[in-house]
């Protein structure tokens, strides 16, 4: 299986896909074309949420906005998958979550020239991901194509200050539906009945939307763990004002 991720929307991915079935009989799935336009860190933060769910696999990843530069590009060993991608941070999440914590091994992609400085995703990644499924690591070291990494851009999503009484905060990302998905981790809203945003009027912690009345803001727990700030049937995002980087003070009670 090789899984393909990035900001390209429709039809640049065909471009990709169509390399990896000139090169390999990969069963190919899609994760999402639609991460935020150039947003490294929301990237990072749903692939380290999805990535680990599947079974083994080369994982292709194109986030890149610094596409064309010197930016190395790179294959990241984690447990029993394979990360491909730019060297900007965005693989480094989900790479740690892969591992459970067995390391991991960085390589740089030996890249010639490609035939575009904009479409690494078709000229390089693809490529590499292709290679890395039909023999391995090994064989493409021997050819030169993949020399261990000297140094690499990591990324650390940001982590949330718990004191007595609540949390402080930032937004990581806002998915499709307006839920302002917080790095607050879930455990503050245990026992909790509401929840003060920013000083604000409190507003229900419930553990499901249907517990308000549609339109209502609540404030719960996602499947990824952390506080979300929502609306049952609405816009969170919308409702409390709040944007991916925003900061976010909550007072449980």
């Amino acid at each position: 299986m090789i899984t393909l991720s990035s900001d390209f929307g429709s039809p640049y991915p065909a471009a990709m896909k169509g390399v990896l079935l000139s090169e390999t009989d990969a069963r190919l799935v899609d994760v999402s074309h639609e991460f935020p336009r150039q947003d490294v860190r929301a990237a990072a933060f749903w692939l380290r949420e999805v990535l680990p769910y599947f079974p083994p696999a080369v994982h292709l990843v194109v986030v890149d906005p610094g596409v064309g530069t010197d930016r190395a590009a790179l294959a990241v060993s984690a447990g029993d998958a394979w990360l491909v991608g730019p060297d900007n941070g965005v693989l480094l999440p989900a790479a740690r979550a892969l591992a459970d914590d067995g390391g991991l091994t960085l390589f740089e992609v030996v890249v010639d020239d490609p035939d575009s400085s904009t479409f690494h995703g078709r000229d390089v990644f693809a490529p590499a991901a292709g290679r890395l499924h039909e023999s391995g690591a090994d064989p493409l070291r021997e050819a030169g194509l993949l020399r261990p990494a000297d140094g690499h851009v990591d990324l650390e999503l940001p982590t949330a200050t718990v004191r007595d009484g609540g949390a402080d905060g930032e937004v990581l990302v806002v998915d499709d539906f307006g839920n302002a998905i917080t790095n607050v981790p879930g455990t503050v809203l245990d026992g909790a009945s509401e929840v003060s945003v920013d000083g604000a009027d409190p507003i229900p912690a419930a553990r499901t939307f249907a517990a308000v009345d549609s339109g209502d803001p609540l404030a719960t727990v996602g499947s990824h763990g952390n506080v979300e700030l929502d609306v049952n049937r609405g816009r969170g995002d919308e409702w409390f004002d709040l944007a991916p980087g925003d900061a976010v003070s909550l007072e449980v009670r």
